[in-house]
């Protein structure tokens, strides 16, 4: 394939807009995790009060895992639209979407006011939730890595996702701060809605930042030619099967271990080992923010010696740790909570960090938006969407974490055998529509 002609990327603008992914996906992941944090610690109260406390978690965890079912069609929506229409709306789209969903729920009546309505509208709002993150994440992940030169994709592409761990530490921060601050009661009552009205100042930020961004180069100059295709997701579906599998696969474990960190261990760690909220709070807080540097140093190491090296000892550590990451839970002491959490949010981030640029890079530009945005649904339904549901339905059922541990390790084999099978695509170009060209690493570079 002949190479085509790129510009050298302004390095300004490359930072500009890495640092607009970023804040975007911060705003969009703390609108997904206040719901996650809220489904562990009110909801089953809340809205499924005519439950015992353990099935009243499973019916809200329920919710959670429905929000993954509206990811797929929201993938290839926005998808569709982003290889049709541009990156740049989507985005814009997709953060106003999520803003007002997160905000009704900050609006929703309980249980003991409408009844049955009440979670039939939480549901609501919540598949609403997952087809605006579908897009959002496709969009922000192709913004960075398109603008990125040659050799610093691995980098520039951790940038949105830092916005996850930075999502977290938000949702988790203002949550701790509303235990502390309020009694458990008014807790219950209405401080819990508190997070969800907040979201409304970040929306605004968000869209502030991305409105001030230029459309993907890469995407402007097949606008410029007219070459947008008619229907991405067919042409997916057939150039690019083989990378439809891989891809979902390599995304399993990736985000399944990330939700049994940050939703499943609060639940089991504040309901079935006692200990307090606000410690176990404190706790995934302090893992997320140790995370989020390793996420972005994981994206470094994957431009210098490769993709599938990063990633392969992120889905390694997550094996040998599933075991000792329960065993310490277990103590109850906080230090050892601690450390639990911390190396499993490491291990998972090794996984994230290179796995925007992995999937940008198995698609071609006329269709990578919808290829990286089904690939990602795909697996994070049959990973984070059934992750919390499954280990709590698994221990309801023995009373233990042992296989709970044993799914973990699962679910990380299967990602890193797709891993393993993937060919190794750091040094490819993104121009075109096959990405199997080798570039000079340093070509284009800042």
């Amino acid at each position: 394939m002949q190479n085509t002609e790129r510009s050298a990327p302004n390095p300004q603008m490359v930072r500009r807009v890495a640092l607009a992914s970023a804040i975007g996906t911060t705003v969009e992941w703390y609108d997904y995790f206040i719901y996650a944090t809220a489904t562990a610690l009110v909801f089953g109260k809340l809205f499924f009060p005519q439950f015992s406390a353990e099935a009243g978690t499973m019916a809200a965890f329920a919710t959670f895992a429905i929000g993954y079912f509206a990811r797929p069609l929201g993938g290839i929506v926005f998808g569709h639209l982003g290889d049709r229409i541009g990156r740049k709306k989507m985005l814009v789209l997709s953060l106003m979407m999520m803003g007002v969903s997160t905000i009704g729920v900050g609006f929703l009546p309980t249980f003991a006011a409408i009844g049955i309505a009440a979670p039939v509208l939480l549901l609501i709002l919540r598949m609403v939730q997952g087809f605006a993150v579908s897009g959002e994440w496709g969009g922000a992940v192709l913004m960075a890595v398109e603008h990125a030169p040659n050799g610093r994709r691995g980098f520039y592409g951790s940038w949105p996702q830092v916005g996850v761990p930075a999502g977290l530490l938000l949702a988790n921060l203002v949550f701790l701060l509303l235990t502390n601050a309020l009694s458990a009661d008014d807790f219950l009552a209405w401080g819990w809605r508190l997070p969800f009205l907040a979201s409304v100042v970040l929306i605004v930020i968000g869209l502030f930042i991305r409105l001030r961004v230029e459309e993907s180069p890469l995407f402007a100059k097949l606008a410029v030619k007219q070459e947008a295709v008619r229907l991405p997701l067919a042409e997916v579906l057939r150039k690019y099967p083989k990378q439809v599998i891989l891809g979902s696969l390599l995304m399993i474990a990736t985000v399944a271990v990330g939700y049994i960190i940050s939703t499943y261990s609060l639940s089991y760690a504040t309901q079935i080992l006692g200990l307090s909220q606000s410690s176990m709070l404190m706790a995934v807080l302090v893992a997320a923010a140790i995370g989020a540097v390793g996420l972005v140093v994981a994206g470094i190491l994957s431009d210098k010696v490769g993709r599938k090296k990063v990633f392969a000892a992120g889905a390694v550590g997550q094996i040998v740790w599933a075991f000792p990451f329960f065993a310490l839970l277990n103590t109850k002491a906080f230090p050892l909570v601690l450390v639990a959490l911390i190396v499993m949010q490491l291990c998972v981030y090794a996984m994230y960090g290179p796995v925007a640029a992995m999937l940008a890079e198995l698609f071609g530009t006329r269709v990578r938006y919808t290829g990286i945005s089904l690939v990602y649904q795909i697996g994070s339904i049959a990973g984070a969407g059934f992750a919390p549901l499954i280990a709590t339905g698994i221990f309801a059922s023995t009373g233990s974490t042992v296989l709970i541990s044993a799914y973990i390790v699962g679910i990380s084999v299967i990602s890193l055998v797709a891993a393993l099978i993937l060919k190794e695509s750091s040094k490819t170009n993104l121009d075109g529509d096959a990405v199997d060209e080798p570039v000079n690493a340093g070509a284009n570079a800042e």
